[in-house]
């Protein structure tokens, strides 16, 4: 087991804030004098059945804490699902149905795994202890906090102030999270920045029933990939773990050398003197690894997480012969088009699902953004075929061979 000041500056690695640092760093004394690991406690809502990188941050720092020899459990929120977590936004959440819940988390738990040991991870649903739970015992829960105290959290008081509805079983949520707490006896329970009010409920619940309260670490919201905004499928700036691995490989080599750093920092298990090193070759120190080469790693590391090392080297080649080489790769997806009169280019696009909508396709050929046959299109109402076979390429990495028939 490492010592105290390796694990702590591990721990530390791309946190935001730990609450309390001095308590924390006496419990992971403790458990370096014991032997015993901590408990530490993450909760995921099965919300959506698809991750990107950005929700990876905290599974990747429950890794760290994993291989540091502590004990992980890994929290499905099957039941605070249910009422809908109401943080960040300006309007109650719709909730899920239970048939929603239980099929995202079961896609959630296969791709967790791909980041986290199942053998030494602990997967637990909160629906196990607040199922049983009667309206007596709900309602005695209830009574720990005060509406004074709730309206303290940033969203609520926003939405109060601005004479927006909040509904009663919002003020639930925060309180079952930190019930979870409780149940699980957590030593240290990690969260986004914007859940902060809610870890720290768990700490006060916890001391109402006489547990040492929990620790509290925060980790920040990733960046997507213009580095400016939240990571996030609607602004169509994520990395999705499930995308293919050339997808996935060419979206980390376009980000910039500063936001490679970032990714490292939270995604990376790369040791503290590597990611010195790459820090230094972005700032043009002497001794610091070059950015491409570091880039290249990490694109290699995230494909091979998700998708395994051969996975990992093949989409490296794709960009190698892709964008060093100018080359179209050589096992794009056929699409096979049934015409007897010349298509619109914007329509065929489409059809080849290179683009979600004509209007979508006029804007790229308008952009520069497409090509066929390598050569660059800058007439949205050009029309195409019916002949022979062509390439279509949509951006940087989207491509299609057109079969007409």
């Amino acid at each position: 087991m490492k010592s105290v000041q390796e694990q702590m500056a591990i721990i530390r690695r791309g946190a935001v804030e730990i609450l309390v640092e001095a308590e924390l760093e006496e419990k992971v004394a403790q458990s370096v004098k014991t032997g015993v690991p901590l408990r530490i406690k993450a909760g995921f809502d099965p919300t959506a059945p698809d991750l990107h990188v950005g929700h990876t941050v905290l599974i990747q720092k429950l890794k760290q804490l994993q291989d540091l020899g502590h004990h992980i459990c890994f929290l499905i929120g099957d039941f605070t699902g249910m009422i809908g977590d109401p943080t960040g936004k300006n309007e109650t959440r719709k909730a899920l149905t239970r048939e929603q819940v239980l099929q995202n988390a079961r896609t959630y738990q296969e791709q967790v795994f791909k980041i986290l040991d199942p053998d030494k991870t602990e997967i637990v649903f909160n629906s196990s202890w607040m199922g049983p739970m009667s309206a007596a015992d709900l309602i005695g829960l209830a009574s720990r906090y005060t509406v004074a105290r709730m309206l303290e959290r940033d969203d609520f008081h926003k939405r109060f102030s601005g004479q927006q509805p909040i509904a009663i079983h919002e003020f639930l949520y925060p309180l079952v999270q930190g019930y979870d707490s409780v149940a699980l006896k957590a030593d240290l329970e990690l969260g986004g920045t914007d859940q902060k009010f809610n870890l720290l409920v768990g700490r006060e619940l916890q001391r109402q029933e006489g547990q040492r309260p929990q620790s509290v670490l925060t980790m920040p919201l990733l960046e997507g990939l213009d580095g400016v905004n939240k990571m996030s499928k609607s602004l169509n700036n994520y990395i999705g773990i499930t995308e293919p691995p050339r997808e996935i490989y060419g979206k980390v080599m376009s980000i910039s050398d500063e936001l490679m750093v970032r990714y490292y920092e939270l995604l990376s298990d790369a040791d503290l003197a590597t990611f010195d090193k790459i820090k230094d070759g972005v700032a043009g120190k002497a001794g610091g690894a070059h950015p491409m080469e570091s880039k290249k790693a990490l694109a290699r590391e995230l494909v091979a997480r998700f998708y395994g090392e051969s996975q990992a080297c093949q989409a490296e080649d794709d960009f190698v012969q892709q964008f060093k080489q100018k080359e179209i790769p050589d096992d794009i997806e056929e699409v096979v088009i049934a015409a007897t009169e010349p298509l619109w280019i914007c329509r065929l696009l489409t059809d080849a699902g290179l683009t979600k909508s004509n209007g979508e396709a006029r804007r790229l050929v308008q952009q520069g953004g497409v090509k066929m046959d390598g050569e660059k299109i800058d007439n949205p109402d050009l029309e195409v075929g019916p002949k022979g076979e062509l390439v279509l390429q949509a951006g940087k990495r989207r491509f299609a061979r057109i079969r007409f028939v």
